[in-house]
């Protein structure tokens, strides 16, 4: 578990204002930055299309691929793009996790995407795939080379389009926090440092910082100083084999464990650090409260 001291908090402080710059000028970057609607109607969520956010491991989990089959229009109608830059160079040459895909999901149509250069992904040629996909998976590895490789280019905007098409994004450990606007845990030295050098995820759930691996990791606290200090910020923390399913700014788990939710107004007026939600459960983003509470057993005599 790793919290923030008084000694780590000036280069919190520091890593915000830096985030803010980074998020706003284009000089930031070689290429310019897409555009954001900042007049969305959704807080958080994406104003079309579904976004199926996976803590990790998630193997064979029926509900989790079920429901990206669902979403990405069927087996026999989905055309996949998964995306393998956080895994690395290799990932380039390797199949098996396409073939993998496959199998579980019964899906045909489904596409390697892999770049390290963002000259090729700021291509016509290389987001031609994307143009006609119905979904997108990113895999794990580390969140930081998805961001090297897509952030602000052609093909970063195509992903945008593709829930704009009513089409779904989808990613697992890495591919779930890259999902975030905040890009937590990006530090190119390791997934210890919770607010690194890298601070920009792709924005497709806004005004956020995604952790996965939650429980499993003893990760279940991080997020808590972090949210404290960013009331704007929503926080969310995904336990291995389980998923959020995001549409507008309604959240529903699904899976085999928890999602904490950390919201600042909780953790700052009801001094309680997250609340927790299992399969089955929605919440409200924009409202910032759980729709369906789980009703406690009826007592017998």
């Amino acid at each position: 578990m790793t919290s923030f001291n008084k000694a780590t908090m000036t280069t919190f402080f520091n890593s915000i204002v830096l985030y803010l710059m980074v998020a706003t000028s284009s000089a930031s970057f070689a290429q310019q930055p897409i555009h954001i609607d900042t007049a969305s109607v959704t807080r958080h969520g994406p104003e079309q299309g579904s976004l199926l956010i996976i803590g990790g491991n998630v193997g064979n989990t029926p509900s989790v691929w079920d429901r990206f089959v669902a979403l990405a229009g069927g087996k026999d109608k989905a055309k996949i793009v998964v995306v393998t830059a956080a895994v690395g160079d290799s990932a380039a040459f390797d199949q098996k996790d396409i073939n993998e895909i496959k199998k579980i999901t019964g899906i045909k149509s489904v596409t390697l995407l892999h770049t390290s250069s963002l000259s090729e992904a700021n291509s016509e040629r290389f987001i031609k795939p994307i143009q006609e996909a119905t979904g997108v998976y990113f895999l794990g590895g580390r969140q930081w080379r998805i961001a090297d490789a897509y952030l602000n280019t052609l093909t970063h905007q195509a992903f945008f389009d593709v829930l704009k098409r009513g089409g779904v994004i989808a990613g697992s450990s890495a591919g779930a926090t890259i999902q975030g606007s905040f890009l937590w845990r990006g530090d190119t030295s390791g997934a210890d440092v919770l607010v690194g050098d890298h601070l920009q995820g792709l924005g497709f759930l806004k005004n956020a910082a995604i952790d996965q691996h939650l429980m499993k990791r003893n990760r279940q606290f991080d997020l808590v100083d972090f949210i404290r200090f960013s009331p704007k910020l929503i926080g969310i923390g995904l336990d291995e084999a389980t998923a959020i399913v995001v549409q507008k700014d309604i959240l529903e788990v699904v899976g085999k464990s928890y999602v904490a939710i950390y919201d600042h107004d909780t953790i700052v007026k009801k001094n309680t650090p997250f609340v927790l939600l299992q399969s089955g459960q929605s919440y409200d983003l924009k409202n910032r409260k759980i729709i369906n509470p789980v009703r406690a057993p009826r007592a017998t005599n």
